[in-house]
C-alpha cells in the first residue's frame, strides 16, 4: 500500500501520460436543468493538458460563466456556472482555445425539468422496503453477465463473484414483490464497479455517473424507476460518500494531493465513532476515524476539499433529477467530513423537500445514533439534516432478547429497554427497523433457525415504530450456517436464474416451511400496508414481567387500538388483561390478524407458545 501511495503522490507532480488526441475526456455532471435550487454547478472537465486552453462561454440568456478554476494537475479544469431563472433550456457552447489557433467546441445540455420532480415523495412509515443486492437477486438479461473492456467476468461457482443478477431482474420481480406488501425497494450500490475482484457488492464506485453495463445502464435504471412509480413503488438508491474504488478513473491521474485523504503509509479508520462527541479524544483519533481508509481497495475521499464536496453533492442531485428515485441510502454515514455531511443533506432536502435519506450508522448505541438525526440537539453544536437513520440498536436488542434464556429478568428486557431509549431521537417513527440486511447473518441464522423466533421477530418488526426493511430472500429463509461469508448471506435468490432447481417465484422446490414463511410474510406486510394505525399512530408498552417471557405493546390513536403480544414461552400461556387496563379497559374484543382468532368481552386470552397475535381492538 505504500507503494500505491507513493505512485500517487508522484502522478501528481507529472504530466499524465496521453489519454488520446481529443482535450476533452469528460465533463461531469453530464447536463444540469433549469430551474433547479441548485443553480451554480461546477463542472468537471478532464483531458490531457486541459489547463492549457482558455474556456469562454458563446453568450446564452441567463447563463454565466463565473470562474475557471485550475488545480496543481493540468489535466483538469473547474468551470463554475450560475444558472438564472430565466434561462431556456437548450445547449450552452463552451469554447476552449490554445494558442488562438487550436479550438475546440463542447455543447453542454441544459435540460428541462419536471415541474413536478421537486415535490417527490420519499420513503416513510407508511411504506415498507425491500432490500435486493442486486447481483445476487434475478438475472433478467443473460446478454451483460460477462461485459468486455471490464475486469471481473462472471463465475457463478465462485461465492463472492460476479452472478448475473442485474436491473431487468428487478423489472422482471416487481409484481412479486408488490404481491408480498413491500411499498418500496432498496437496491445495493448499481453504479460501475470496475474492480479485480470482488466487484458485485458495488461499494467501490469507480463511475460515478454511470450504471455498472453488467447491471444495465443509466436508462434501464430510470426505466426501473418510472416502472416500480407506475406499480405504486419506490426506489431507494444506495450512494457512497466517504469512499470509491481503488480503480476509479481518477485515481491514476488525482486532480490534487489533497483530493483523497493520504498518509505516508496505509492508515485504516479506527471506527472509533465515540471521538466525535469524547471530550477526551485524541486530535490523532480524531483525524483518523475521518481520514483513515476503509480498506486498501477504497481510497477515502477529502470532502474538505472545495471542489470535492460539490462534485459529491452535485452528483447526488444529478441521480435524484435524472432517474426519480424516492431516496437514498448512505453508506457508512459518520466517515465522511460530518460538516460536509451536513451541508450534502441539506443540499438535498433543500432542492426535494419531501424526499428521505436514511444513514448508515452501525453502532448499537442510541446515544450515538440519535446525534446524527435532523432536529436533535448536540452538545458541541453540531446541526444535521438527516431525517432517517438505520436502527441498529433496535435490531441488536431483538436477537438479544429472543435468543437470551430468563435469568432474574425477563429475556425480553433488552428490547423493553432499548426502545424505551427512543426518548434520544428527534424523530423514531422516522427510523428504518429491521431484522437483518446484507452486512450481517441472515436472521434466520442469528436466531439459530428457530422458526418460532423468526416469525416473533418479523412480527415486531412490522409492528413497532419506524420504517420496516426486509433483505431478500427472509421471506423463505435464506440462511448462512457456519459462515460470516458476505458471498454466502448474499446468496443468490432461488428461481432468479434459469434452471434453478428452486423457484421461489413459483413455489417450485421451497420446503414446507419455507412456503409457510412466504405466507407469513406475505399476510403480515399486506395487512401492515394497509393500517394506518401503525404507520403513524401513538405507542405503548408494558414492561414485561419475569415470571411470564410475555412482551405486550398497543398502537393506537384517539379511536383505534392494536393489541401486540409476543410470547416467549414454550408452553402455551393464559393471559390476564388487567395489567393492560389503563389502555385496554375492562375487556376485550377483536380479532387476532394472524389466526383469525375472535374475542368477545375477553378478560383473559390464551397465548400459544412462542406465538405472536396482532389483534385489532373493536
Amino acid at each position: 500500500m505504500k507503494r500505491i501511495l507513493f505512485i500517487l503522490t508522484v502522478v501528481l507532480l507529472q504530466s499524465s501520460t496521453s489519454y488520446g488526441q481529443q482535450p476533452i475526456d469528460r465533463v461531469e455532471p453530464p447536463n444540469w436543468w433549469i430551474g433547479m435550487q441548485y443553480n451554480e454547478v461546477e463542472l468537471m472537465v478532464y483531458g490531457q493538458d486541459i489547463a492549457s486552453y482558455s474556456v469562454s462561454l458563446d453568450t446564452y440568456e441567463g447563463v454565466t460563466l463565473k470562474q475557471i478554476k485550475q488545480v496543481p494537475n493540468k489535466n483538469y479544469l473547474f468551470l463554475d456556472l450560475k444558472i438564472d431563472g430565466n434561462a431556456r433550456p437548450g445547449n450552452l457552447t463552451l469554447r476552449f482555445t490554445k494558442n488562438e489557433a487550436e479550438s475546440v467546441i463542447h455543447s453542454y445540455p441544459l435540460l428541462k425539468r419536471d415541474p413536478e420532480s421537486k415535490n417527490v415523495a420519499g420513503f416513510n412509515s407508511s411504506d415498507a422496503i425491500y432490500l435486493i443486492t442486486p447481483d445476487r437477486f434475478v438475472n433478467g438479461d443473460t446478454g451483460n453477465d460477462t461485459v468486455d473492456g471490464l475486469k471481473e467476468k462472471a463465475d457463478r461457482t465462485f461465492k463472492g463473484g460476479r452472478h448475473g443478477g442485474d436491473v431487468q431482474g428487478i423489472v422482471n420481480s416487481l409484481d412479486y414483490i408488490k404481491d408480498l406488501g413491500f411499498t418500496a425497494i432498496w437496491i445495493n450500490p448499481i453504479l460501475e464497479n470496475d474492480m479485480q475482484t470482488y466487484s458485485y457488492h458495488g461499494y467501490s464506485t469507480t463511475d460515478f455517473y454511470k450504471v455498472d453495463p453488467r447491471y444495465g445502464s443509466n436508462e434501464s435504471f430510470k426505466s426501473l424507476c418510472k416502472e416500480a412509480r407506475d406499480k405504486g413503488m419506490k426506489v431507494i438508491m444506495d450512494m457512497i460518500a466517504n469512499h470509491c474504488g481503488l480503480d476509479h478513473w481518477w485515481m491514476q491521474d488525482l486532480p490534487s494531493e489533497d483530493w483523497i485523504n493520504q498518509w505516508p503509509e496505509y492508515t485504516e479508520t479506527n471506527h472509533k465513532k465515540t471521538v466525535i462527541l469524547d471530550p477526551y479524544a485524541s486530535k490523532i483519533d480524531y483525524k483518523q476515524f475521518f481520514d483513515g481508509w476503509f480498506v486498501p481497495s477504497m481510497p477515502d475521499l477529502n470532502q474538505r476539499n472545495e471542489s470535492m464536496a460539490k462534485y459529491l453533492i452535485q452528483n447526488t442531485l444529478w441521480w435524484i433529477e435524472y432517474s426519480g428515485i424516492s431516496g437514498i441510502r448512505m453508506d457508512t454515514y459518520p466517515y465522511p467530513d460530518m460538516y460536509f455531511m451536513s451541508d450534502w443533506t441539506k443540499a438535498v432536502m433543500d432542492e426535494y423537500p419531501n424526499f428521505n435519506i436514511v444513514g448508515e450508522e452501525w453502532v448499537t448505541r442510541p446515544t450515538i445514533v440519535s446525534y446524527w438525526q435532523k432536529g436533535k440537539k448536540n452538545q458541541n453544536g453540531y446541526t444535521s439534516y438527516l431525517k432517517s437513520l438505520m436502527d441498529f440498536p433496535l435490531q441488536n436488542a431483538l436477537v438479544t432478547s429472543l435468543n437470551k434464556e430468563k435469568t432474574w429478568a425477563s429475556s425480553w428486557t433488552d428490547l423493553y429497554e432499548t426502545l424505551g431509549q427512543d426518548y434520544l431521537y428527534p424523530d423514531p417513527n422516522n427510523l428504518v427497523v429491521f431484522p437483518d440486511n446484507h452486512d450481517m447473518g441472515r436472521i434466520y441464522t442469528q436466531l439459530n433457525e428457530d422458526f418460532d423466533k423468526y416469525k416473533l421477530a418479523l412480527t415486531y418488526i412490522a409492528t413497532v415504530r419506524g420504517i420496516p426493511q426486509i433483505y431478500y430472500g427472509t421471506e423463505i429463509l435464506m440462511k448462512n450456517p457456519g459462515t460470516d461469508d458476505h458471498g454466502i448471506i448474499r446468496s443468490d435468490f432461488p428461481g432468479g436464474w434459469k434452471n434453478d432447481k428452486v423457484n421461489a417465484f413459483t413455489g417450485k422446490g421451497l420446503s414446507a416451511k419455507e412456503k409457510e414463511a412466504q405466507g407469513f410474510v406475505k399476510k403480515l406486510m399486506n395487512w401492515r400496508k394497509n393500517s394506518t394505525l401503525v404507520h403513524s399512530g401513538k405507542l405503548m408498552h408494558f414492561a414485561p414481567k419475569n415470571q411470564d417471557e410475555i412482551y405486550v405493546m398497543f398502537r393506537y390513536d384517539d379511536k383505534e387500538k392494536i393489541m401486540i403480544v409476543l410470547n416467549k414461552n414454550t408452553k402455551d400461556m393464559e393471559l390476564d388483561l388487567k395489567p393492560y387496563k389503563e389502555i385496554l379497559g375492562d375487556q376485550l374484543t377483536g380479532k387476532d390478524v394472524l389466526s383469525g382468532t375472535e374475542f368477545t368481552k375477553a378478560k383473559k386470552i390464551s397465548v400459544k407458545a412462542m406465538g405472536a397475535m396482532i389483534i385489532e381492538v373493536e
